[in-house]
């Protein structure tokens, strides 16, 4: 059976809420004070069973100007209108303001019902109804069926009942495929049960047992109970009037304009790109910069009103603009919205939000209107490729997607596959589902080509960058999974090599030329006669005449080569007499099990400078063992080759 919601509207003592009663058997009006003045002030909630079998919910709104907002709050979720018109009185302020936030909110179906014939004469009715048409004309009621009714005698009742059976039968069913909202619209306590919130589900479902969360102020809860037009039910679906009986939270913490979700599934947000229409009768230009009323669902905020691409609209016009909220609130793409002046009250103009979460624009950014255009549009596969675009280098959490394009999970899931397919989108974290742009993607990869082309240049001797070091030339919020996955490609196609932990592009070879071969020579030379005592790297630099950061770079290429031997920092030496002290520290420590570090300095006749650096460089790779202050043979002394082990003396 599908889910449809009746509203109401229309002026004041137009008839509303006793035409509800006599289709119903209902009393909406449940307020003391509505009983008192004879008029509603709250939305008031009822339902029909049509012949047909279908049941459909209906929500009376109140028609007095002070209570336009709650009348915006109720008209938020319906499939239809009834706007009521009363034969004695005809068309009203109210009644305009009520069909233009109809027309705002997206409604496209209704009727209208010309209420209290029983106090006109015939002729006093036919002119009534001459002039709705030519009131609705222009209108989504033009042409619509136009039903003389009273409540009070109940003519007109049957005829109003078939003509709502055949146009339920022209309203699709709402897909409940999508985020569960239930937009609040009233909170109450029922004795031993607790705290009882209301409102039309817009979308997705709900089921008993549940966690649930209430945005904007992040309360959590449990769903205990769900009626639908006070019967109870396992689950709540899309289109229903829904009453959700919470678990674990207070009625004093809930209030109108709340949203209950289920848990990070949406972001509040208190900024917004829309498309703007403002109502043709309106008095004056909408103005940029203007402070306005914003009303959505059963929310409304103060709100600054940014124009993009012009400084005003006139009457009739459409145009895009930023809205900046006072506060935050809940909203998605394609839901509808209606301004309303902040001093003088009254109905400006309305229209769909865009996006979200967007970014600050400059006013008059042609791109901007470009981009708005096409989410406008609706096509799902750019809404989706926009916003994982402003995901930026981070990513964007595919289970996010859903509550920023507002896109039904099956269609969500089809067109990401598309996108995944076509590379217009990367996954780079499988277990957490995180995507980036395909462009941007393949943009980082660049970066680091580049990066690594510019580091041989500089240092044409270095085997290669270290790996922290090149992540370092991307932007900081590249995290360490984008960053993996990028050099994997990178790496897949042999653009790039690893070798420990460097990375170096697969061309690059180290290769020494002109002068720096003859001072590699030299360096060799020296080194192997200065024997367990080399010349320090700046000795080196005076006596070859070279300057200390060409030396370093053929000492460190030697060293990578295995040909000299890094102890630490400035400290290096030739690996024939390290080779010769191993096998006499072997010899010893056969001889006499340990070693203390005072024989360590008489075996290798060395001052303090270089004793600790070897006698380290031997735990290093594995040839001893310290224990306490002496040092013993590891396992059979063989070790590992020279170069192959890190100390805490550095790299060696």
């Amino acid at each position: 059976m599908k889910q449809i919601i009746l509203g109401t509207a229309g002026h004041i003592d137009h008839g509303k809420t006793l035409l509800v009663t006599a289709l119903t058997g209902i009393d909406t009006d449940r307020l003391k004070e509505e009983k008192e003045r004879g008029i509603t002030i709250e939305l008031g909630f009822a339902y029909l069973d049509l012949p047909n079998g279908q049941r459909i919910g209906i929500v009376d709104v109140p028609g007095h100007e002070r209570f336009v907002k709650h009348m915006v709050a109720g008209a938020g979720g319906i499939d239809i209108v009834a706007l009521i018109i009363a034969a004695d009185e005809g068309v009203m302020p109210q009644t305009r303001e009520h069909l233009d936030i109809c027309t705002l909110l997206g409604v496209k179906r209704g009727l209208v019902v010309l209420t209290k014939i029983d106090l006109v004469d015939q002729e006093l009715k036919e002119l009534s109804m001459e002039d709705i048409k030519d009131f609705t004309k222009g209108t989504f009621l033009e042409g619509s069926r136009i039903i003389p009714v009273s409540a009070v005698t109940g003519e007109g009742i049957e005829e109003l009942i078939l003509a709502l059976e055949k146009l339920v039968e022209q309203v699709g069913e709402r897909p409940s495929g999508g985020l569960f909202r239930l937009p609040i619209d009233r909170v109450f306590t029922i004795k031993g049960f607790g705290t009882v919130v209301t409102g039309t589900l817009v979308s997705g479902k709900v089921t008993i047992g549940e966690a649930v969360e209430i945005l904007p102020k992040g309360l959590k809860a449990k769903v205990r109970g769900l009626q639908v037009h006070n019967e109870k039910v396992k689950q709540a679906v899309a289109g229903q009037r829904t009453a959700v009986n919470l678990q674990g939270i207070e009625k004093s913490s809930v209030e109108r304009g709340e949203v209950l979700l289920h848990p990070g599934t949406v972001e509040q947000t208190d900024i917004l790109d829309v498309e703007i229409i403002h109502l043709f009768h309106s008095s004056s230009p909408l103005k940029n910069g203007v402070t306005l009323r914003f009303h959505t669902g059963t929310s409304h905020r103060m709100a600054k009103i940014l124009l993009l691409g012009t400084n005003e609209l006139k009457p009739g016009d459409r145009g895009y603009a930023q809205i900046r909220l006072e506060c935050p609130l809940v909203v998605l793409p394609n839901d509808r919205f209606v301004l309303r002046g902040s001093s003088l009250i009254q109905t400006i103009g309305g229209g769909v939000v865009l996006d979200a979460h967007p970014q600050r624009h400059r006013r008059f950014k042609g791109e901007i209107i470009t981009q708005l255009e096409q989410l406008r549009r609706g096509d799902s596969s750019f809404i989706l490729s926009f916003h994982i675009k402003k995901g930026g280098v981070r990513g964007l959490a595919l289970r996010k997607l859903s509550g920023y394009a507002n896109i039904p999970p099956t269609a969500l899931s089809a067109t990401v596959a598309e996108l995944l397919s076509r590379q217009k989108a990367i996954e780079f974290d499988r277990e957490a589902k995180q995507v980036i742009d395909g462009e941007l993607y393949d943009h980082l990869k660049e970066k680091i080509v580049m990066a690594l082309e510019r580091y041989h240049a500089e240092n044409p001797l270095k085997p290669g960058i270290p790996k922290e070091e090149l992540k370092s030339k991307l932007p900081p919020e590249v995290d360490g999974k984008l960053f993996n996955d990028l050099l994997s490609g990178l790496m897949e196609r042999k653009t790039l090599v690893q070798e420990k932990d460097k990375l170096r592009l697969s061309g690059h070879q180290v290769a020494l030329q002109g002068r720096q071969r003859e001072l590699e020579e030299e360096i060799k030379e020296i080194m192997h006669q200065g024997g367990l005592t080399p010349p320090s790297v700046k000795e080196l630099c005076e006596r070859l005449g070279a300057s200390e950061k060409e030396l370093k770079e053929i000492l460190s290429l030697l060293s990578n080569q295995g040909k000299l031997i890094k102890l630490k920092e400035g400290i290096y030496f030739h690996r024939d007499p390290l080779n010769e002290l191993r096998e006499r520290l072997v010899s010893f420590l056969k001889e006499r099990v340990k070693i203390s570090t005072q024989d360590f300095k008489s075996l290798t006749g060395v001052s303090r400078k270089y004793t600790i650096p070897l006698a380290e460089y031997f735990d290093a790779i594995k040839v001893t063992i310290r224990v306490g202050d002496d040092r013993i043979l590891r396992g059979n002394g063989r070790g590992q080759k020279n170069g192959g082990a890190k100390s805490s003396s550095g790299a060696v």
